[in-house]
């Protein structure tokens, strides 16, 4: 090999490190940039568009994936659903949010928040649609949950929104339910499932609101009481704890003389 061929080979290889380096640099700035706006300060657009971002320069990314998915339930989530077109747009956002944690369970199969973003994605799809219309979307939902604890028993979101499906399908009678195959729903399994998501993650709003909606529902005003109270102190985690926080304060109001 001649000296030139050598040298032509050694600069090769150091552009071709540059480039890389530069590329992973570049990825975890724009998904820090992300998750800054998605998690801090609310812009779930902007987030969307980092995270979009990123995705071109790392197009098989697991944690780019559900991500994403996240950022297109919490933009649909907050959409008016005045109109045929807002109901369409709000709908569109739901089913790329599936789209998207349907290509993190794809890429990464053993991952937990695929699972369970792809678990969210459907429950506003068949909430949307109407659950009892939507039966396979449901039993869907389950499933991926079950499995998204299964690969990681510490995932609070996990608990939470297993919880709230098992809340969501027991409203119905156990006797209508049960040849749907959704005989599995229960009110006390719902609210095991909030407390072991309170358990992991204790200073999440949310979480405790709709525990203390379950706890009157079984009529367990004490326990109701008690993360209804909490909530105050908590810090702001989520764009809407303003809105949760005086839900809470409402219910207390109306919870006085229970």
């Amino acid at each position: 090999m001649k000296i030139s061929q050598k040298y032509f080979i050694i600069l090769l290889f150091l552009f071709s490190y540059s480039f890389t380096q530069n590329d992973n640099l570049k990825l975890e700035q724009l998904i820090s940039e992300g998750d800054y706006f998605a998690e801090k300060t609310f812009e779930n657009e902007k987030a969307l568009e980092k995270y979009l971002e990123a995705l071109r320069i790392s197009p098989k990314n697991y944690d780019l994936y559900w991500r994403i998915s996240r950022c297109y339930v919490d933009i649909g989530e907050h959409l008016s659903a005045n109109t045929t077109d807002e109901k369409n747009k709000q709908e569109s956002m739901y089913k790329k949010s599936y789209l998207y944690a349907d290509s993190a369970v794809k890429v990464n199969p053993k991952g937990s928040m695929g699972y369970v973003r792809r678990a969210i994605a459907n429950g506003r799809i068949a909430l949307f649609k109407g659950i009892w219309d939507n039966v396979s979307l449901v039993k869907q939902t389950k499933s991926d949950l079950d499995k998204a604890i299964e690969l990681d028993p510490e995932n609070a979101t996990a608990y939470y929104v297993l919880g709230r499906t098992h809340s969501k399908v027991s409203e119905k009678s156990k006797i209508i339910r049960w040849p749907l195959g959704l005989g599995w729903a229960n009110l006390d399994d719902a609210i095991k499932s909030y407390e072991k998501a309170i358990s992991l993650r204790p200073d999440f709003i949310m979480y405790r609101l709709d525990a203390a909606r379950a706890y009157i529902e079984a009529g367990d005003y004490k326990k109701a009481k008690e993360h209804l109270n909490v909530i105050g102190t908590l810090p702001t985690q989520d764009e809407d704890d303003d809105k949760f926080r005086k839900e809470a304060i409402e219910i207390l109001t109306n919870l006085k003389d229970k």
